[in-house]
């Protein structure tokens, strides 16, 4: 199978602290990949440097064999991101921000469809600033769906949300991985990676302990679960 992502040998650095440490990994089209770790594993500056929106010190990156830095225009269509804090202003409603976000794309997804999918149908007329946390957070998924990408990246997907929200946004985006999309995702939620996940990747201090399968980490960790393989290899 082709992949979506190809990353190898990537670094970042903070003045004398690495925060990204070589890295390489590829994901497959049409997976679900889970990049997952403690706060200050250095996941969220893997995703920006991966996306270009912050600049590496070294490496390469493909995204649907698109350069990020080089290649932005060209791959922005292709690609839908959700980051964990997003700021809007706080007078434009839903539809409001879903129109401006579709008239930036040549073939975007019916945003009135997702908006149904995700609960919030009822919500067009509202001010953003008014959404309550889980609403927001199931805001910005259909925005990052609305580019109608062949891959997302989706950066704590379901904070905020209860636990029937979770699963309902797990089993679209299980529907959306059988059509064909590739995920990007990074989570807190343990049994979200085992529930959705293909490949993971476990992150420690910039770098990867553990790349492969959820039951390939409790087989290599000889614990009883996930959750437990988790913690063994992050605190190795």
């Amino acid at each position: 199978m082709q992949n979506a992502i190809e990353i190898t040998n990537l670094k970042k650095c903070y003045g004398d602290k690495t925060a990204v440490n070589n890295i390489s990994l590829q994901v497959e089209k049409g997976t679900i990949f889970g990049l997952i770790g403690a706060n200050g594993a250095g996941k969220s500056t893997t995703i920006e440097c991966v996306l270009g929106t912050k600049k590496k010190d070294s490496g390469e990156v493909k995204i649907l064999g698109l350069n990020p830095y080089t290649e932005r225009k060209r791959l922005f269509e292709k690609i839908g991101v959700q980051f964990q804090d997003c700021a809007y202003q706080n007078l434009i409603n839903v539809k409001e921000l879903c129109e401006v976000t579709a008239c930036v794309y040549k073939s975007p997804s019916d945003y009135f469809s997702l908006l149904e999918k995700f609960g919030l149908k009822d919500k067009q007329n509202a001010k953003v600033a008014t959404l309550s946390g889980g609403e927001r957070q199931r805001l910005f998924i259909v925005l990052a769906l609305i580019p109608n990408p062949e891959a997302v990246f989706l950066d704590e997907l379901t904070t905020g949300l209860d636990t029937i929200a979770r699963k309902e946004v797990w089993n679209y985006l299980l529907e959306l991985k059988t059509n064909g999309l590739t995920i990007f995702l990074t989570s807190h939620y343990m049994d979200e990676v085992e529930k959705l996940c293909d490949i993971i990747a476990i992150m420690k201090d910039g770098k990867i302990v553990f790349y492969g399968t959820t039951e390939q980490a409790v087989k290599e960790s000889n614990q009883p679960t996930f959750e437990e393989a988790y913690e063994f290899f992050i605190k190795e």
